[in-house]
């Protein structure tokens, strides 16, 4: 295991949930990467995406990922994380990262509205228009993939805690 824990996955999976819990598993700190964006840029993601636009926050996720530098720690990402290839490719060098898998069904019923999370939209485009266009994306980056379908957090974080072994 190297020594960070990266979380993927759409909005919704849980991977801020999941990595508060898998931190104190581990032992681990833990970092919200949409915070860390939110502490540099002193805004909501929301009015990130509102003041810069789609490309402006991708811009800016890709840079602050792409400066995350901690040991021992589980790093939640943002969903729309994968669009950075500089960000990912550092997220992969200093941890293993982790695909938190949801079939569509289950997170659209789960998330609600979109435009509230801070959940980055180009016009047009849909949960599920989304989610189709992400998939490709976190499997490409996936070090570990773990599927979530009917799992509830106790049990999600046993599978992920036996993909590390």
């Amino acid at each position: 295991m190297k020594d960070n824990i990266v979380l993927i996955g759409m909005p919704g999976v849980g991977k801020s949930t999941l990595g508060v819990v898998l931190a104190k598993e581990l032992g681990f700190e833990f970092v919200d990467a949409d915070l860390l964006i939110q502490k540099r840029e002193k805004r909501l993601l929301k009015e990130i995406i509102a003041d810069e636009g789609v490309d402006g926050f991708l811009r800016i996720e890709n840079e602050v990922n792409s400066s995350i530098e901690t040991q021992k720690t589980v790093i939640a990402t943002g969903g729309s994380v994968i669009y950075g290839s500089e960000a990912m490719t550092h997220l992969k060098e200093i941890g293993t990262v982790v695909y938190l898998k949801l079939d569509y069904d289950t997170l659209d019923s789960r998330l609600g509205s979109l435009k509230g999370r801070g959940v980055v939209l180009k016009d047009g485009q849909n949960l599920k228009s989304l989610y189709d266009e992400r998939i490709p994306l976190y499997e490409k980056y996936a070090d570990v993939t773990v599927n979530e379908k009917g799992l509830d957090l106790e049990a999600t974080l046993k599978k992920v805690m036996e993909s590390l072994v």
